[in-house]
Parts: C-alpha cells; sequence; structure tokens
C-alpha cells in the first residue's frame, strides 16, 4: 500500500491523480491533501479519501474547510506555508504528487525532497525556477523525481532500457495549441474564452493559456534539461496537432523511439505513482485507422514568441528563468482578468527579462528574490502604466475569471 499526499488535489493534475487513486484503493492511500482555496472541492474531496491532514492558502480558508467537514472525520486543518510544508514531509508518506500550480509548488517540493520522499512532478515551475538546486538536492538524497507531464512521461519511458550516453536528440511535441492556424494579424481580436478552448487536452486555466501562448512547451525544454541531465540544445519542439506522439527520443545511430497514446492525463499519472508498475487503467487505444495520418510541423516563433524566450532564458540561466515564469504568471492573470489582451503576455515577459540583472549560480533565497522582482516589476512598471495609458480592456470589472 503507497501513502501519498497531494499538494493541489483540486487542480487538473490533482483531481485525476484521485480518480486513478479511487480505481485502486488496494495499491494506494491518501495522507494528505492540499489546496489554495477551492473550499467545496477539497472538503468533498476529504469526505471521500479521508485523509490525516488538508491544507489551504490562509486561516480564513482553513476556517471555511472546517465549517464544511462533518464533526465525525478525524483530519487535521492547517493553512499557510507551514501546513504545505508539513504535508510535504508527513512522516509514513511514501510519495508526493507535486502539483500545486506556479512559483507556490516550489518551496513544499524541495521540503519534500529534503525529507527523502519520492516525487511524482507536475509542478514544472520548481525545475523552470530552480532546476539546478533541486535536482542537486535530489541527487544528495536518493530522492527519485517521476514525472507527471504526459511528454516527460514519454521521454522517461523511451529512455527506459537504453544507455543514456546513446541518446542524441529529445523531440518535445506539441499540439500548438487553438490558435495554431489563425494568422498573427488575427491575434489581437483573442479574448480569454478563445484561448481557454484547448483543441487535445483538458487542463486548468493557467496552463491551458501558457498551452496557447507555446511558454508551456519553453517551460517544458526547461524542465527536461533538468529532470534528463542534457543540454537545451539537445531539446528540439515539434508541433504534433493529434497528440498522439507525447515526445520521442532519438539515439546516436538513428533510431527513434516514441511513446503514444490518447492525450489523458491519467495514464502518465498512473505512471508516475505507480513506477516501475504499470496499473491496469485499461484507457482506449488510439483509433488510427480513423485518424488517418500523424503530422508534424515546426513551431513558428514569430506568432509564438514565449518559446524563443524561453529559450532564451534556458540559455542565460541564473535567475532568468524564475523571471521569465514569475513575468509569465502575472501577465496571464492579467489576460484572464482582461486586463490585457493575448498579445501583451510575451511582450510583458520580454520587457521584464531584459530589465533583470541575472545572478549566475543562485542560492534559493536568490531563485526566490528573483521571482518577487519579476512580479512587482511587471505589477507596477507595466500593468499599472498600461491600465493608465488606456491599452488594457476596461471590461475587467465584470467579473469574470
Amino acid at each position: 500500500m503507497k501513502k501519498l499526499t497531494i499538494l493541489g488535489s483540486t487542480g487538473s493534475i490533482g483531481s485525476n491523480t484521485l480518480s486513478v487513486v479511487e480505481r485502486f484503493p488496494d495499491r494506494f492511500t491518501v495522507k494528505a491533501l492540499t489546496a489554495k482555496r477551492n473550499i467545496k472541492l477539497l472538503a468533498e474531496q476529504i469526505k471521500k479519501f479521508s485523509p490525516d491532514i488538508a491544507v489551504v492558502f490562509d486561516e480564513a480558508s482553513a476556517n471555511e474547510l472546517k465549517e464544511n467537514l462533518p464533526k465525525k472525520l478525524q483530519v487535521e486543518v492547517l493553512h499557510g506555508e507551514q501546513g504545505y510544508r508539513q504535508a510535504a514531509t508527513l512522516g509514513d508518506v511514501d510519495l508526493v504528487v507535486s502539483a500545486m500550480v506556479g512559483a507556490a509548488g516550489l518551496i513544499p517540493t524541495l521540503a519534500a525532497i529534503e525529507a527523502g520522499k519520492t516525487i511524482a512532478l507536475a509542478n514544472k515551475e520548481t525545475l523552470v525556477m530552480a532546476g539546478e538546486l533541486v535536482m542537486q538536492a535530489a541527487s544528495e538524497r536518493g530522492v527519485d523525481i517521476l514525472p507527471v507531464d504526459s511528454e516527460h512521461s514519454a521521454i522517461f519511458q523511451c529512455l527506459l532500457g537504453h544507455r543514456k550516453e546513446e541518446m542524441d536528440r529529445i523531440f518535445l511535441t506539441a499540439s500548438g495549441g487553438p490558435f495554431r492556424t489563425i494568422p498573427r494579424s488575427g491575434f489581437d481580436a483573442i479574448k480569454p474564452q478563445d484561448a481557454l478552448k484547448h483543441p487535445t487536452w483538458q487542463m486548468g486555466k493557467k496552463i491551458t493559456i501558457d498551452s496557447a501562448t507555446l511558454i508551456n512547451k519553453g517551460f517544458e525544454v526547461i524542465e527536461a534539461k533538468f529532470l534528463f541531465g542534457i543540454s537545451h540544445d539537445q531539446i528540439s519542439v515539434v508541433i504534433h496537432p493529434q497528440s498522439i506522439v507525447h515526445s520521442m527520443v532519438a539515439y546516436r545511430d538513428g533510431s527513434i523511439i516514441a511513446q503514444m497514446g490518447i492525450p489523458d492525463m491519467k495514464t502518465a499519472i498512473a505512471y508516475a505513482i505507480s513506477y516501475p508498475e504499470r496499473l491496469p487503467l485499461k484507457q482506449p487505444l488510439p483509433d488510427f485507422e480513423k485518424i488517418g495520418s500523424l503530422t508534424f510541423e515546426k513551431p513558428d516563433v514569430e506568432k509564438f514568441p514565449c518559446l524563443s524566450l524561453a529559450y532564451r532564458a534556458v540559455t542565460v540561466g541564473g535567475t532568468l528563468p524564475a523571471v521569465l515564469n514569475a513575468a509569465n504568471e502575472i501577465a496571464v492573470k492579467a489576460f484572464l482578468d482582461k486586463r490585457i489582451s493575448f498579445v501583451q503576455i510575451p511582450q510583458i515577459i520580454q520587457n521584464t527579462m531584459e530589465a533583470h540583472r541575472v545572478i549566475e549560480n543562485p542560492s534559493l533565497s536568490e531563485v526566490l528574490e528573483a521571482d518577487q522582482w519579476a512580479r512587482g516589476y511587471v505589477k507596477e512598471n507595466i500593468l499599472k502604466p498600461t491600465i493608465r495609458e488606456g491599452r488594457a480592456d476596461d471590461s475587467s470589472n465584470d467579473g469574470s475569471k
């Protein structure tokens, strides 16, 4: 029986993880669940899985959660950073699913590594921000980091049974998002509801917008560099609209091994939490006859400059990837709140990166300081002037998210 902590249980990855766990009650038990402020869903999850502890963002959310739970449930409700740390380091937990969204996942994931927990990593920002520090900590403590992203899970599987030194290149596949075939001239009219209509994957709002700008694929390049210990020059991004080939590994003899499956995150999640076994998920196989053909394209970095910005960040290194991530988080939220346009997202990220003074080989505190600097820079020097000068969409007060 494997005992789990799920950091970010109310998000897309967390919810899918629990759906897998529910199907195999003889293999998994849930010891801790964490969320931010989705109290209703978290309360339902607690009632179903009976964890020892549950953690939310602040005291008000903790009090609300307690009010939504039956008195007979013996669950300790915690809040804040210390609560997330406690969930991540709980004594009898075997594996921590790191599925929090954004930079918030870094500290709890590092705490879990320090405590010697196996990590099922879905929070790509952990490696984007502090890849060298995280992988060094994992190596020192003998901790396995198992990828949950479908692309990195695919690479992980394609490498099994082969010598890493014989690998030549990684091909990360991308669906291309909802705007792959739309000309750049039409980007000015893109609204949040348009960007949230992903053609093949069901994901949370933030990740769906990241997929629409292709920065999500840039984050995955950075993540792959650290997960697999290779140069970013050995990682190519290929647009694959059918989302059947999840990624590929090329070897020095010219052989290419691909991992394929339907676009459903439960497959990668199940492999990470059950590794080295494969669970009998009974997932449907791709209907190759119906699909007809699998196509591949080169990404258009002029239409989607965020991908180039990510490559620039990983090339420079130091604190620049943390700045890239932080600027993107603030810009995406502003777009979802209808404060900026879709095309302003890469502009904001680029301006912030250009204004940053990079620190090489940063400590954890310097990474966190760079993250906070970037957030403050975007808010004070870009978002406020944009609003004052009337370049933003004034419909931000309609209550939509």
